[in-house]
C-alpha cells in the first residue's frame, strides 16, 4: 500500500497557557526529552537570572549557562561548554536571541532543544532557523526545530508590551509573504507547498482578525499559536518562504542601510507588509493591515519609526538585493526610484490618513 501521508517536523510538546512554567519540570521529564534530568539550560544575564532562581530547585541536576546576546560567537562558546557533558537536551529560557543561540549550539553538539519563550517578539521561536550576529552583520543558519515549546502567558505579560506588538506585526505579515510566494509560483514556476502556505496564512489571519488586545489571555494565546504555527510552516517548506517576502526584504534593507536606527523587526515588517499589499493593488487589504496595526499601537508610516520618505524609498529600492533569488512583488514590478516614490505617495494618501 502506498504511503498516503508525509511526516511533518513539529514539537512533541506545545504548552501555551498562564502558569505553564510551573509545570516545566514535568514537561522536561518526558521520556522523549530527558528521563535523567541532565539538561543544559541557557539563560540571559538579565531576566533569565530571575527565572533561574525560580526554576533551579525543580531542575536539581541541570547545568546553567549564561549566554550574552544572539551572536554566532556566543552560540559557539555555548556549544563548546556543553560538549562532552552527556546532556539529554538543551533548554533555552529567554527571548529570541537566547533561543536562536541555543538552537545553533544544540545543533552543533547534536542535542534536541526545548524553547521556553519569555516574549513573543517574532516567529523564530519554533522555526528551523537561527538568526545570529556575525562579523559581517547578521546571518541566518539552518538548525533543527525545537523538540518542545513552552510559553507562559504570565511571563509574556511581564515583558514590555512592545515585544507583543512586534510579534503581531510579524504574524500578520505572513499574509503578504504568501501572496508573494503565490506570485512567484505563477510567474517563475517556483514550487509552492500548499500545507506550509495554508498554515502560515491561517496563522496570520487569526491575528489579523482577532478582536482582542495585547492584555487579553485569549489574544496572547492566538498570537503565540500563530508564531509557533509559522515556525512549523517553515520547517515543512524547508526554508523561510512562508514567512518572508517583500515585507522582510524591506526590513532587511532598513537593518543594513540604517543599522543604528532600525526599529523592532515586527514594526518594520508590519509597515513593509501594508506597503507591499498596496503595491500589488490590494488596497482594501492594505487598509485592513493598517487598521490592525494601529489598533495594537504599531506604526503604519515610516515616519512613526523615525524614517523620512526618502529613506524609506531608498530602503524599498535596495530591498531586492537583500535576498538574491527570491521573487516578490518588488522583483515583479521592478520599480525605479521615482516609481517607488510615486507609489509611496499613493500609499501615504490612501493608508496614512
Amino acid at each position: 500500500m502506498p504511503v498516503l501521508t508525509r511526516l511533518i517536523p513539529s514539537p512533541v510538546v506545545v504548552d501555551i497557557r498562564a502558569g505553564a512554567l510551573d509545570d516545566l519540570a514535568d514537561v522536561l521529564a518526558d521520556q522523549r526529552i530527558s528521563s535523567s534530568g541532565r539538561l543544559a539550560v541557557a539563560v540571559s544575564g538579565g531576566s533569565g537570572q530571575v527565572l533561574r532562581e525560580r526554576l533551579a530547585p525543580a531542575l536539581p541536576v541541570a547545568d546553567w549557562f549564561e549566554v550574552a546576546g544572539g551572536t554566532i560567537d556566543g552560540a559557539v562558546r555555548l556549544a563548546d561548554a556543553m560538549r562532552g557533558k552527556r546532556y539529554d537536551a538543551v533548554v533555552a529560557l529567554g527571548g529570541g536571541k537566547i533561543i536562536d543561540a541555543a538552537k545553533y549550539a544544540a545543533a552543533r553538539v547534536g542535542l534536541p532543544m526545548v524553547a521556553v519563550a519569555t516574549n513573543l517578539a517574532h516567529d523564530g521561536l519554533c522555526s528551523p532557523v537561527s538568526t545570529l550576529d556575525n562579523d559581517n552583520g547578521r546571518g541566518s543558519y539552518g538548525v533543527p526545530s525545537p523538540i518542545a515549546m513552552v510559553i507562559d502567558l504570565d511571563v509574556i505579560r511581564e515583558a514590555p508590551v512592545r515585544f507583543v506588538r512586534s510579534g503581531i506585526g510579524d504574524a500578520i505579515s505572513n499574509i503578504s509573504c504568501i501572496a508573494d510566494w503565490e506570485l512567484s509560483h505563477r510567474e517563475t514556476g517556483e514550487p509552492i507547498d500548499g500545507l506550509a502556505a495554508a498554515m502560515a496564512r491561517t496563522a496570520g489571519e487569526s491575528v489579523l482578525r482577532h478582536p482582542g488586545g495585547t492584555g487579553d489571555d485569549e489574544f496572547l494565546t492566538v498570537l503565540a499559536e500563530a508564531l509557533v504555527l509559522t515556525g512549523i510552516a517553515m520547517s515543512i517548506s524547508g526554508d523561510s518562504r512562508p514567512a518572508s517576502g517583500a515585507c522582510h526584504e524591506i526590513s532587511h534593507a532598513i537593518d543594513l542601510l540604517y543599522p543604528r536606527r532600525a526599529a523592532a523587526h515586527g514594526e518594520q515588517v508590519g509597515i513593509g507588509a501594508a506597503f507591499a499589499m498596496f503595491l500589488r493593488g490590494a488596497e482594501e487589504q492594505a487598509g485592513l493591515f493598517a487598521e490592525t496595526l494601529r489598533v495594537h499601537g504599531l506604526p503604519v508610516m515610516p515616519g512613526e519609526i523615525g524614517f523620512t520618505e526618502d529613506e524609506f524609498v531608498k530602503a524599498v529600492a535596495y530591498a531586492p538585493q537583500t535576498r538574491p533569488g527570491r521573487y516578490t512583488i518588488l522583483e515583479h514590478l521592478e520599480l525605479s526610484t521615482d516609481e517607488i516614490r510615486d507609489a509611496y505617495a499613493g500609499y501615504a494618501k490612501t493608508i496614512g490618513s
